[in-house]
């Protein structure tokens, strides 16, 4: 098991304040992470840290990620991202984003394609299909919101990522916690998450992979068939009876899909 650090990385004269854990030997990975909030070190992170130096930072305005105040659009974020790249020494690496974390590093990849080896996007935000359009998240209260995510909301693991802590202060501090990170992401994709991706898309020249559960109730699984259309050279994974967070519902599989995607020279 990797025993991930933790520190804060400062931007622009203190600007912005970046919680990033890290953890891992071998090629750099970045994972940037979605709606649901700072992953902290899930077991899928451990195992792709027994292949890569993973490196997970805390969206700004996410737990203690600072500087929200400081970005107005989705180039004033991409740029923030291309200059944590950089302050972490990661000219090249691998990048690896789900949902909103999957939007990002698509306009990251399409901005500065030099800087992706590879990239994995695990059903990612960013595209609009009017006959089938994306999950409002913002109008759904946690428990809508929480079961979208999977494919059985009833399993243990659902159950268990559902569940709200006892203690009512613990309890508070999740409701805040959820709150801000909502408000954070709701800066860049509400009302919906189009902001012209599609006419950027071709930039985004490297392999990319493009992993979706088939019971996705927040991206549905017909926007990866969109994003295979618009990417250059990109491979599209559905995994089957899974919803939005492969990573946690089907581990297993998505473990062996990154694994061999990234593996694959």
């Amino acid at each position: 098991m990797a025993v991930p650090t933790e520190r804060m990385v400062s931007l622009r004269k203190d600007k912005f304040r970046v919680q990033v854990l890290e953890g891992g030997t071998g090629e750099s990975l970045l994972y940037l992470h979605g709606i649901g909030g700072f992953p902290g070190w899930p077991p899928f992170l451990d195992r792709l840290a027994e292949h890569y130096h993973v490196y997970v930072p805390a969206q700004p305005g996410v737990a203690r990620s600072t500087g929200l105040e400081h970005l107005d659009d989705l180039w004033d974020l991409v740029l923030f991202y291309d200059e944590l790249m950089q302050e972490l020494g990661l000219n090249r690496g691998y990048l690896l984003g789900h949902c909103y974390g999957g939007m990002i590093a698509a306009e990251l990849a399409a901005h500065r394609p030099e800087r992706v080896s590879r990239l994995a996007l695990i059903c990612p935000l960013g595209l609009w299909l009017d006959e089938t359009p994306v999950a409002d998240l913002f109008a759904l209260t946690p428990s809508e919101r929480g079961r979208l995510f999977w494919h059985d909301p009833d399993s243990e693991d659902a159950l268990a990522y559902l569940a709200e802590p006892d203690d009512p202060t613990a309890k508070m501090e999740e409701q805040l916690d959820r709150t801000q990170t909502l408000a954070a992401v709701g800066k860049f994709i509400w009302p919906i998450p189009d902001r012209g991706l599609a006419k950027r898309a071709h930039r985004i020249n490297m392999p990319t992979l493009l992993l979706w559960g088939d019971s996705d109730g927040v991206v549905p699984s017909v926007y990866g068939e969109a994003f295979e259309e618009l990417l250059p050279n990109a491979t599209l994974q559905i995994i089957d009876r899974c919803g939005h967070l492969p990573q946690l519902e089907r581990p297993e599989q998505f473990i062996d899909g990154v694994l061999r995607f990234f593996e694959d020279h």
